[in-house]
């Protein structure tokens, strides 16, 4: 790992190895996003597609 700085602004240089490890570890802690079945979607857009209505 090597520090360089520009413009007062430091930088962190690491080999690439090293780079994908810690994009594996970060991806690992994030939660996935909650999908949807077929009938909670279609619910779901009823009741926004109703909400936009009334708006208008």
């Amino acid at each position: 790992m090597t520090q360089i700085v520009i413009d007062k602004k430091k930088y962190v240089l690491l080999p690439e190895k090293e780079y994908q490890a810690l994009q594996k570890k970060a991806a690992l802690k994030t939660k996935p996003e909650k999908t949807f079945t077929v009938e909670e979607a279609r619910a779901h857009s009823k009741k926004l597609i109703r909400k936009w209505a009334t708006i208008k």
